[in-house]
């Protein structure tokens, strides 16, 4: 089962005293139409109006970003959402290649790494024909770039939860297609990655050494709980504590050393939750030494987390106080949120020009050395 854009949810009626907001899709959903012109103009004043932050940037520089949170719909899948009448926010409806790229250049970005957020979201959709949308898919996003070399690179999208079917795709991504990486969601269904079902696909991944790319969704359980708050604002974060927690507790951290795991959103609530974790799990987890023989902060402090939607400072004093400055690492979101959005977040969260620096690009390189070329 898949579950279609990133910040959709339910296109919902807002209590009375929220009546100026507009649906789901639209102000609730990562501030795309309440912010969007203010930072995209703040990014590209003069130097001398962010010099203001102590974070001077040049409208003019070079592009030199690594985003690694950037999401792409090829034409025949938009095509094919709309023959079905799956409803999508105007920021997927309104998506280009071109606008893609004109914004990575208003917002300094070199190369941003295509993916599919939630899944191909299309109704009634049978294992082959999954299979073969996912196929042309990944063939789209490689082929967009050769034709802006340099520009893109693309985290393989895997047509779960067939997993006879994911095994062939990631084949087919790494070795064929020589893609940087595999994108997975946090959950399928009411099955989060930790699942033995998707054991085989998870050692795959680990034999390869792949960097793996974790994107969270509005999940089975609980996008109704609260139908007048959008998913995007509380269960897409929480999506990402499960996710993590099940492949903590499953043991498939420990078990899978060798997969680089990039984590959305400034990992959500984990740094705020690893010590909580950690300190109750002494007591609550009987094979806690079978699951994570060298404790809760070691898995969680090796985990990669990119920045999208969560440049704040109170958001980065949290996450660089738990793990290494070496794993963080800059991502947009887009199209949800501008790329420039993030960029005038990150200029403002109170960070140093070498933190800054780590972020944008030099971390990034270290997954993704063939981006250096």
């Amino acid at each position: 089962m898949n579950f279609q854009c990133d910040p959709v949810g339910p296109q919902i009626a807002l209590p009375a005293k929220h009546a100026g907001c507009a649906p789901a899709c639209g102000c609730g959903s990562r501030r795309m139409f309440l912010r969007g012109a203010l930072a995209a103009a703040a990014v590209l004043q003069a130097p001398a109006v962010l010099a203001q932050a102590g974070k001077p940037m040049a409208p003019a520089a070079k592009p030199h970003r690594i985003d690694l949170h950037h999401h792409f719909y090829p034409p025949f899948l938009m095509d094919a959402w709309k023959k079905a009448n799956v409803r999508n926010p105007p920021p997927v409806t309104h998506w280009t290649l071109k606008a893609a790229l004109d914004q990575m250049d208003q917002g300094g970005v070199a190369t941003a790494m295509l993916s599919i957020p939630t899944g191909l979201g299309l109704p009634g959709l049978s294992a082959d024909d999954s299979r073969r949308m996912t196929r042309m898919c990944n063939d789209w996003a490689i082929q967009a770039g050769k034709d802006h070399p340099g520009r893109f690179g693309l985290f393989g999208f895997l047509p779960l939860p067939d997993v006879d079917g994911a095994l062939k795709e990631i084949e087919y991504v790494l070795d064929t297609l020589k893609a940087d990486g595999i994108g997975l969601q946090t959950s399928y269904g009411d099955k989060y990655l930790g699942d033995p079902l998707f054991r085989p696909v998870l050692e795959e991944l680990n034999r390869r050494k792949a960097v793996v790319f974790v994107h969270p969704l509005g999940p089975a359980c609980c996008t109704a709980l609260t139908p007048w708050v959008p998913t995007s604002f509380t269960e897409y974060p929480q999506d990402t504590n499960r996710a993590v927690m099940s492949l903590l507790f499953s043991g498939t951290f420990a078990k899978t050393r060798d997969i680089r795991f990039i984590f959305c959103h400034g990992g959500a609530a984990v740094p705020e939750l690893a010590g909580r974790v950690a300190a109750l799990s002494k007591f609550q987890i009987r094979n806690l030494k079978d699951l994570a023989p060298d404790g809760i902060d070691f898995e969680l402090k090796r985990l990669h987390y990119e920045i999208a939607n969560a440049a704040y400072a109170p958001n980065m004093a949290a996450l660089l106080k738990y793990v290494s400055l070496s794993q963080v690492m800059f991502g947009t979101d887009y199209p949800y949120v501008k790329v420039t959005d993030n960029v005038s977040d990150l200029l403002h969260a109170g960070l140093t020009d070498a933190q800054i620096k780590a972020i944008d690009r030099d971390n990034a390189l270290r997954l993704l050395p063939r981006l250096k070329a």
